[in-house]
């Protein structure tokens, strides 16, 4: 019997293995979950596969430098496509004499079948970027012929890092991939999976998952699966079958310290009971906010600010203010005179009356709620302050791998009560037609905050536990994307009809680290949130994030004012909306120059749909009142189209 606690109980458990199909239907009954397992794929080596046998040759004429060897039976099938065209034994002795390098462990298990010991071995989790990172450490490839065997398709990221460092790089196919030969067995998964016969989803490689799409679509069915997967608990081996789940929108549940099929069964059996239960609740929840969100006849739906989200054309560029509702205006300051900040954001009312006021007086086109990025931490288990002249403190910060048990799961948004009835106060006080926008902090900008104990200008305890501990940040990561996916969808049952994400602080990380440490939990929130509820996706202080901000799945990405808009907006690509990005700072020049600033702005989106104009930035204390509102006038003025 599996460790206590380990234990399916009885789940229905699929998985498309193919050869160690059996394998795993063993291994997941020993954890007490019913296996259904259906082969998804087979090996078909290539006939006649000449360049195979070129590549042979080359190795024996020693014209080649380095083999990249990614699979064992990529490895076995070259064996077998030499075979009496090439003397083998000569090619063996040939291949001892180069660097081989192996991802992994079954490239390796294969040459020693032939008496071969590779010259690297890459570390788990046997990714493209570990591959990388191995040579980066291990050997110079500027100015080697280097060839990569490739299973499957060509890995375009593999090469260019390859190219980058500068190898001259060539490709070396050697089979391809097909669906089984009798498919019934899959198909039948597929369609136990679409009839909810299915609660436990495993994928142990991203050909698995292609062969399972491409077979679903091909009998019509895959709108109906990939609406089902997203219900179950998803599995994913390691590092790179996750990110092909998030390329194609499916969030990522359960993925293992260490890629291999043992101890995926095993964290899926520990945590797929309470992950089935939190995800039919949110899925629930998600069914009702999604007829509201798609319902054409709300007075809201088609408002300026919503068409651009969806890039319809509109009448004019929609304008709203990050914290348009500040101490930059007297009324908010009488307000605050009186409590305390947390207080005010505790108080439904209170919150509403402030936006609201704010709303008429600048003649924006939607309205955020009022609320701060931190109070999610406090029945997350950190002790949250806004201290007089510090801004916010935690006083009791994550500072080791250990500290992380600390941070308690959001199962319920109960103890955030106080911001559903913001939203639902809000939402009743605004003009019906007035679309009402919900946020929360993106989760690196949480994690920061948790970890440094407030503001950093270098967050260096932020990184050092990013980069010496991935499993703990990993954990960390996931909790916050768990807490922020319920909390933004609350608010949208609640009443808002879109969402942002402010990331603050991701300026402080460079694109590489970005990708690997924090787009993967921002896609996994994107894909949670109701079907139809535009999400913006900002965050400042970096524009080579841009790319990554617009992979993340979001409608709209927003940009703050170190990067043209224009360029921005190439950047991302026009299929996505953008918001932005005036520099907050041009409301404190007269208003001459700030309509040339506007106008600049505009100019640069050029009346292409999907531009909501906004600042860079939030609103800052010194702004004159008049001239924010002045603003909204120019932006309505000078975009009215004709």
């Amino acid at each position: 019997m599996p460790e206590n606690g380990k234990n399916f109980a009885g789940l229905n458990v699929a998985s498309f293995e193919s050869r160690r199909g059996k394998e795993m239907a063993m291994i997941i009954e020993k954890f007490g979950g019913v296996p259904h397992v259906s082969p998804s794929m087979r090996e078909v080596p290539l006939e006649d596969n000449q360049p195979a046998i070129d590549f042979a040759n080359r190795v024996i004429t020693g014209q080649i430098d380095i083999v990249i060897f990614m699979t064992g039976v990529g490895f076995n099938h070259l064996l077998a496509a030499i075979d009496r065209k090439v003397d083998k034994q000569r090619f063996l002795d040939a291949l001892s004499d180069i660097t081989t390098i192996c991802r992994g462990p079954k490239p390796v298990a294969a040459m020693r079948e032939v008496n071969l010991t590779p010259t690297i071995k890459v570390p788990e989790p046997n990714t493209w970027r570990d591959i990388l990172q191995t040579i980066d450490t291990e050997i110079h490839i500027a100015n080697q012929t280097l060839v990569v065997q490739e299973y499957g398709v060509t890995n375009a990221s593999l090469v260019a890092g390859l190219e980058a460092r500068g190898a001259n790089v060539e490709t070396l196919h050697v089979y391809d991939w097909d669906l089984p030969e009798d498919i019934g067995p899959l198909a039948a998964n597929i369609q136990k999976m679409i009839d909810g016969k299915i609660d436990v989803s495993l994928f142990t490689s991203a050909n698995q998952l292609n062969h399972v799409l491409k077979l679903a679509q091909r009998q019509g069915q895959l709108e109906a699966f990939s609406s089902a997967l997203r219900g179950t608990v998803i599995c994913s081996v390691g590092p790179t079958m996750s990110e092909r789940l998030r390329d194609l929108g499916y969030p990522v549940d359960v993925e293992p310290e260490h890629p291999k099929m043992g101890p995926l069964v095993a964290a899926a059996a520990e945590r797929s009971q309470d992950i089935l239960v939190r995800k039919r609740q949110i899925r629930a929840v998600l069914e009702e906010t999604t007829k509201a969100a798609l319902n054409k006849d709300a007075p809201w739906y088609n408002s300026a600010f919503l068409k651009a989200c969806r890039r319809e054309p509109t009448d004019f560029t929609p304008v709203w203010l990050m914290r348009q509702a500040g101490r930059y205006m007297k009324e908010y300051r009488d307000v605050r005179a009186k409590t305390t900040f947390l207080e005010l954001c505790a108080n439904p009312q209170l919150c509403s009356e402030v936006m609201c006021t704010a709303v008429e007086k600048l003649g924006v086109d939607a309205a955020i709620i009022f609320s701060d990025l931190l109070p999610i931490l406090q029945p997350m288990g950190l002790d949250l302050e806004f201290a007089k002249g510090e801004g916010p403190v935690i006083h009791n910060p994550i500072r080791e791998a250990a500290d992380v048990d600390r941070v308690l799961e959001l199962e319920s948004t109960d103890s955030l009560h106080y911001v559903m009835e913001t939203v639902k106060q809000t939402r009743a006080d605004l003009p019906s037609d007035m679309p009402l926008i919900g946020f929360a902090g993106a989760p690196f900008t949480l994690a920061s905050y948790a970890i440094e104990g407030g503001g950093s200008r270098d967050y260096v305890n932020t990184k050092t536990l990013m980069f010496r501990d991935p499993g703990a940040w990993r954990e960390l990561m996931e909790r916050f994307v768990r807490a922020i996916s319920r909390y933004l969808n609350a608010q949208i049952a609640a009443g808002a009809q879109a969402v942002q994400l402010f990331d603050s602080w991701a300026g402080a990380l460079g694109p590489d680290d970005y990708r690997r440490y924090v787009l993967p939990y921002v896609k996994d929130i994107v894909a949670q949130i109701a079907p139809g509820v535009p999400v913006i996706n900002f965050a400042t202080g970096n524009p080579a994030l841009l790319p990554m901000l617009a992979e993340s799945g979001a409608a709209v990405v927003g940009v703050d004012w170190r990067i043209r808009l224009d360029v921005a907006w190439e950047t991302v690509g026009h299929n996505i909306a953008v918001q932005g990005n005036l520099d907050p700072v041009s409301l404190l020049a007269d208003q001459m120059e700030l309509r040339r600033r506007a106008k600049d702005v505009l100019d640069q989106a050029a009346g292409r749909p999907g531009h909501i104009f906004n600042l860079g930035h939030g609103v800052m204390q010194q702004t004159p009142v008049d001239n924010a509102r002045a603003l909204v006038d120019m932006v309505h003025e000078m975009s009215q189209r004709k």
